[in-house]
Protein backbone atom coordinates (compact mmCIF):
# COMPACT_ATOMS: atom_id res chain seq x y z
CA UNK A 1 0.00 0.00 0.00
CA UNK A 2 1.23 3.39 -0.85
CA UNK A 3 1.72 5.79 2.19
CA UNK A 4 2.30 9.75 1.95
CA UNK A 5 3.93 11.84 4.68
CA UNK A 6 3.79 15.99 5.08
CA UNK A 7 6.01 17.73 7.01
CA UNK A 8 5.12 20.89 8.67
CA UNK A 9 8.44 22.57 9.45
CA UNK A 10 9.42 24.83 12.22
CA UNK A 11 12.48 25.98 14.05
CA UNK A 12 13.26 23.51 17.02
CA UNK A 13 10.22 20.24 16.51
CA UNK A 14 8.77 19.67 13.08
CA UNK A 15 5.05 18.02 13.02
CA UNK A 16 5.46 14.65 10.71
CA UNK A 17 1.99 12.70 9.62
CA UNK A 18 1.90 9.58 7.65
CA UNK A 19 -1.35 8.74 5.74
CA UNK A 20 -2.21 5.15 3.24
CA UNK A 21 -3.98 5.26 0.04
CA UNK A 22 -7.14 5.72 1.60
CA UNK A 23 -6.48 9.01 3.87
CA UNK A 24 -6.28 7.40 7.07
CA UNK A 25 -3.59 8.43 9.70
CA UNK A 26 -1.09 5.58 10.12
CA UNK A 27 1.47 7.21 12.14
CA UNK A 28 2.18 11.16 13.60
CA UNK A 29 5.53 12.24 15.19
CA UNK A 30 7.20 15.30 16.24
CA UNK A 31 10.86 15.42 15.17
CA UNK A 32 13.71 17.60 15.51
CA UNK A 33 13.98 19.89 12.99
CA UNK A 34 17.39 18.53 11.72
CA UNK A 35 17.84 16.36 8.32
CA UNK A 36 19.31 13.30 10.09
CA UNK A 37 16.60 13.20 12.76
CA UNK A 38 13.76 13.47 9.86
CA UNK A 39 15.16 10.68 7.83
CA UNK A 40 16.20 8.13 11.05
CA UNK A 41 12.09 8.77 11.56
CA UNK A 42 11.36 7.83 8.10
CA UNK A 43 13.86 4.72 7.95
CA UNK A 44 12.05 3.37 11.39
CA UNK A 45 8.60 2.91 10.20
CA UNK A 46 9.27 -0.28 8.94
CA UNK A 47 7.26 0.53 5.51
CA UNK A 48 8.34 2.58 2.50
CA UNK A 49 6.73 6.32 1.60
CA UNK A 50 5.56 6.99 -1.77
CA UNK A 51 5.84 10.83 -1.61
CA UNK A 52 7.17 13.34 1.57
CA UNK A 53 6.02 17.37 1.22
CA UNK A 54 7.13 20.21 3.10
CA UNK A 55 5.76 23.63 2.42
CA UNK A 56 8.50 25.45 0.69
CA UNK A 57 10.16 27.79 3.53
CA UNK A 58 13.63 28.70 4.65
CA UNK A 59 14.12 26.11 6.59
CA UNK A 60 12.70 23.49 4.26
CA UNK A 61 14.84 23.35 1.43
CA UNK A 62 17.90 22.48 3.90
CA UNK A 63 15.49 19.40 4.99
CA UNK A 64 14.25 18.59 1.53
CA UNK A 65 18.11 18.56 0.67
CA UNK A 66 18.87 15.98 3.39
CA UNK A 67 15.79 13.66 2.16
CA UNK A 68 16.39 13.66 -1.42
CA UNK A 69 20.66 12.40 -0.26
CA UNK A 70 19.09 9.90 1.72
CA UNK A 71 17.12 8.69 -1.39
CA UNK A 72 13.20 9.79 -0.43
CA UNK A 73 11.28 11.21 -2.90
CA UNK A 74 10.44 14.23 -1.53
CA UNK A 75 9.04 17.69 -3.19
CA UNK A 76 8.66 21.30 -2.15
CA UNK A 77 4.70 22.61 -2.07
CA UNK A 78 3.87 25.83 -3.19
CA UNK A 79 3.11 27.75 -0.07
CA UNK A 80 0.06 30.41 -1.69
CA UNK A 81 -1.70 26.79 -2.82
CA UNK A 82 -1.24 25.10 0.78
CA UNK A 83 -2.90 28.26 2.34
CA UNK A 84 -5.90 28.25 0.11
CA UNK A 85 -5.75 24.47 0.51
CA UNK A 86 -5.55 24.42 4.22
CA UNK A 87 -7.51 27.95 4.24
CA UNK A 88 -10.80 25.67 5.47
CA UNK A 89 -9.54 24.87 9.13
CA UNK A 90 -10.84 26.69 11.89
CA UNK A 91 -8.40 26.19 14.02
CA UNK A 92 -4.70 26.00 12.72
CA UNK A 93 -2.10 23.92 14.31
CA UNK A 94 0.72 22.56 13.55
CA UNK A 95 -0.56 19.10 14.01
CA UNK A 96 -3.52 19.77 11.56
CA UNK A 97 -1.20 21.48 8.93
CA UNK A 98 0.94 18.30 8.39
CA UNK A 99 -1.89 16.14 8.30
CA UNK A 100 -3.45 18.73 5.40
CA UNK A 101 0.36 18.41 3.75
CA UNK A 102 0.15 14.68 3.86
CA UNK A 103 -3.54 15.11 2.45
CA UNK A 104 -2.25 17.00 -0.18
CA UNK A 105 -0.37 15.06 -1.63
CA UNK A 106 -2.32 11.75 -1.43
CA UNK A 107 -4.58 13.67 -3.81
CA UNK A 108 -1.96 15.06 -5.73
CA UNK A 109 -3.32 18.54 -4.95
CA UNK A 110 -0.18 20.53 -4.74
CA UNK A 111 2.12 22.80 -7.12
CA UNK A 112 5.28 21.52 -6.65
CA UNK A 113 8.57 24.37 -6.12
CA UNK A 114 11.88 23.99 -7.82
CA UNK A 115 14.69 23.27 -4.92
CA UNK A 116 17.03 25.77 -5.59
CA UNK A 117 20.83 24.44 -6.29
CA UNK A 118 23.14 24.85 -3.51
CA UNK A 119 25.31 27.54 -5.63
CA UNK A 120 22.40 29.59 -6.49
CA UNK A 121 21.49 29.38 -2.78
CA UNK A 122 25.01 30.83 -1.90
CA UNK A 123 24.89 33.50 -4.32
CA UNK A 124 21.24 34.70 -3.29
CA UNK A 125 22.59 34.64 0.37
CA UNK A 126 25.48 36.81 -0.65
CA UNK A 127 22.99 39.25 -2.43
CA UNK A 128 20.63 39.22 0.57
CA UNK A 129 23.66 40.05 3.16
CA UNK A 130 25.10 43.11 0.44
CA UNK A 131 21.77 43.93 0.47
CA UNK A 132 21.07 44.37 4.06
CA UNK A 133 24.95 45.73 4.78
CA UNK A 134 23.80 48.45 2.28
CA UNK A 135 20.47 49.60 3.59
CA UNK A 136 22.02 49.86 7.08
CA UNK A 137 25.03 52.18 5.40
CA UNK A 138 22.55 54.16 3.97
CA UNK A 139 20.49 54.69 8.00
CA UNK A 140 23.12 56.08 9.06
CA UNK A 141 24.09 58.57 6.71
CA UNK A 142 20.55 59.58 6.81
CA UNK A 143 20.35 59.86 10.45
CA UNK A 144 23.78 62.07 10.46
CA UNK A 145 21.70 64.34 8.15
CA UNK A 146 18.61 64.11 10.28
CA UNK A 147 20.49 64.88 13.75
CA UNK A 148 22.72 67.39 12.25
CA UNK A 149 19.35 69.18 10.43
CA UNK A 150 17.81 70.03 13.85
CA UNK A 151 20.77 72.11 14.72
CA UNK A 152 20.59 74.12 11.27
CA UNK A 153 23.65 72.35 9.62
CA UNK A 154 22.77 70.98 6.40
CA UNK A 155 24.71 68.42 4.47
CA UNK A 156 23.46 69.12 0.70
CA UNK A 157 24.89 67.40 -2.08
CA UNK A 158 27.70 65.51 -1.51
CA UNK A 159 29.23 61.88 -2.38
CA UNK A 160 29.85 58.93 -0.22
CA UNK A 161 33.42 59.52 -0.99
CA UNK A 162 33.38 63.15 0.22
CA UNK A 163 30.61 62.51 3.49
CA UNK A 164 32.80 62.11 6.19
CA UNK A 165 34.71 65.36 5.43
CA UNK A 166 31.95 67.06 4.97
CA UNK A 167 30.43 66.14 8.11
CA UNK A 168 33.32 66.58 10.33
CA UNK A 169 33.82 70.28 8.57
CA UNK A 170 30.23 70.91 9.44
CA UNK A 171 30.54 69.55 13.21
CA UNK A 172 33.77 71.14 14.07
CA UNK A 173 33.72 73.64 17.12
CA UNK A 174 30.46 71.82 18.73
CA UNK A 175 31.56 69.33 21.06
CA UNK A 176 28.51 67.27 21.42
CA UNK A 177 27.95 67.23 17.95
CA UNK A 178 31.60 66.16 17.31
CA UNK A 179 31.08 63.23 20.01
CA UNK A 180 27.81 61.89 18.00
CA UNK A 181 29.28 62.25 14.44
CA UNK A 182 32.48 60.47 15.67
CA UNK A 183 30.89 57.75 17.02
CA UNK A 184 28.30 57.40 13.69
CA UNK A 185 31.05 58.00 11.23
CA UNK A 186 32.80 55.11 13.03
CA UNK A 187 29.76 53.02 12.38
CA UNK A 188 29.58 54.14 8.90
CA UNK A 189 33.37 52.87 8.14
CA UNK A 190 32.62 49.89 9.53
CA UNK A 191 29.35 49.37 7.76
CA UNK A 192 31.24 50.60 4.13
CA UNK A 193 34.19 48.25 4.47
CA UNK A 194 32.35 45.08 4.84
CA UNK A 195 30.19 46.32 2.25
CA UNK A 196 32.51 46.95 0.19
CA UNK A 197 33.90 43.40 0.93
CA UNK A 198 30.58 41.56 -0.24
CA UNK A 199 30.26 43.90 -3.29
CA UNK A 200 33.32 42.68 -4.39
CA UNK A 201 32.61 38.94 -3.81
CA UNK A 202 29.12 39.48 -6.18
CA UNK A 203 31.71 41.16 -8.67
CA UNK A 204 34.19 38.34 -8.64
CA UNK A 205 31.42 35.73 -9.09
CA UNK A 206 30.41 37.58 -11.94
CA UNK A 207 33.57 37.93 -13.43
CA UNK A 208 34.04 34.32 -13.38
CA UNK A 209 30.31 33.59 -14.67
CA UNK A 210 30.42 33.10 -18.29
CA UNK A 211 26.30 33.00 -18.05
CA UNK A 212 26.31 36.69 -16.23
CA UNK A 213 29.01 38.07 -18.74
CA UNK A 214 26.95 37.28 -21.81
CA UNK A 215 23.54 38.96 -20.30
CA UNK A 216 25.79 41.59 -19.79
CA UNK A 217 26.03 41.99 -23.11
CA UNK A 218 22.14 43.19 -22.85
CA UNK A 219 22.00 46.86 -22.95
CA UNK A 220 21.53 48.75 -19.21
CA UNK A 221 21.98 44.87 -17.44
CA UNK A 222 24.87 44.98 -15.54
CA UNK A 223 26.69 42.69 -12.86
CA UNK A 224 24.04 43.31 -9.87
CA UNK A 225 21.11 42.77 -12.69
CA UNK A 226 23.07 39.71 -14.75
CA UNK A 227 23.48 37.49 -11.36
CA UNK A 228 20.64 37.85 -9.34
CA UNK A 229 18.87 37.19 -12.70
CA UNK A 230 20.66 33.77 -13.10
CA UNK A 231 20.33 33.33 -9.47
CA UNK A 232 16.76 33.59 -9.63
CA UNK A 233 16.49 31.50 -12.86
CA UNK A 234 18.74 28.71 -11.17
CA UNK A 235 18.07 25.80 -14.22
CA UNK A 236 17.11 27.37 -17.13
CA UNK A 237 16.54 23.53 -18.64
CA UNK A 238 13.45 23.47 -16.56
CA UNK A 239 12.01 25.99 -18.36
CA UNK A 240 10.42 24.96 -21.95
CA UNK A 241 9.83 28.63 -23.57
CA UNK A 242 11.55 31.98 -23.10
CA UNK A 243 7.75 33.25 -22.51
CA UNK A 244 7.94 31.60 -19.26
CA UNK A 245 10.67 32.61 -18.47
CA UNK A 246 9.37 36.12 -16.62
CA UNK A 247 6.51 34.16 -14.46
CA UNK A 248 9.44 32.87 -12.38
CA UNK A 249 10.34 36.34 -11.40
CA UNK A 250 7.18 37.55 -11.40
CA UNK A 251 7.04 40.04 -14.14
CA UNK A 252 4.46 41.42 -16.39
CA UNK A 253 4.35 43.91 -18.50
CA UNK A 254 1.18 46.00 -19.47
CA UNK A 255 0.39 47.02 -23.09
CA UNK A 256 -2.26 49.86 -23.69
CA UNK A 257 -4.06 49.91 -26.96
CA UNK A 258 -6.95 52.38 -26.66
CA UNK A 259 -10.09 51.65 -23.77
CA UNK A 260 -8.19 47.77 -23.62
CA UNK A 261 -5.24 46.81 -21.33
CA UNK A 262 -3.38 43.97 -22.68
CA UNK A 263 -1.11 42.42 -20.00
CA UNK A 264 2.41 41.15 -20.89
CA UNK A 265 5.21 41.98 -18.86
CA UNK A 266 5.42 44.31 -15.12
CA UNK A 267 7.41 43.30 -11.71
CA UNK A 268 5.21 42.14 -9.85
CA UNK A 269 5.87 43.00 -5.74
CA UNK A 270 5.54 38.88 -5.33
CA UNK A 271 8.73 38.52 -7.26
CA UNK A 272 11.36 35.89 -5.82
CA UNK A 273 12.97 37.71 -3.19
CA UNK A 274 15.83 40.40 -3.87
CA UNK A 275 15.18 39.97 -7.65
CA UNK A 276 12.63 43.02 -7.74
CA UNK A 277 14.75 45.88 -7.31
CA UNK A 278 16.67 45.46 -9.75
CA UNK A 279 14.58 43.79 -12.37
CA UNK A 280 11.85 46.86 -12.27
CA UNK A 281 14.89 49.09 -12.76
CA UNK A 282 15.81 47.45 -15.65
CA UNK A 283 12.27 46.70 -17.24
CA UNK A 284 11.00 50.18 -16.49
CA UNK A 285 13.67 50.69 -19.64
CA UNK A 286 13.41 47.67 -21.92
CA UNK A 287 10.33 46.03 -22.55
CA UNK A 288 12.24 42.98 -23.99
CA UNK A 289 12.92 39.86 -22.01
CA UNK A 290 16.31 38.76 -21.31
CA UNK A 291 16.70 36.14 -24.00
CA UNK A 292 16.50 32.57 -22.41
CA UNK A 293 19.64 31.68 -24.77
CA UNK A 294 21.75 34.04 -22.33
CA UNK A 295 20.99 31.66 -19.22
CA UNK A 296 21.98 28.39 -20.90
CA UNK A 297 25.84 27.37 -20.73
Amino acid sequence: MEHYAGIDVSLELSSVCVVDAQGKIVKEAKVASEPEAVVAFFEALGFAVKRIGLEAGPLSQWLHAGLKEAGFETVLLETRHVKAALSAMTVKTDRKDARGLAQLLRMGWFQQVHAKSMASREVRALLVGRKQLLGRLIDVELSIRGILRGFGLKVGAVTRKGFEARIRELVTGQATLERIAEAMLSARAALKAEYEKLHQAVLAIVREDAVCRRLMTVPSVGPLVAITYKSALDDPSRIAKSKAAGSRSRRRQERCSGSHRRSISRVKKMSLAGSREPATRWCARHSMKLPMFCCRG
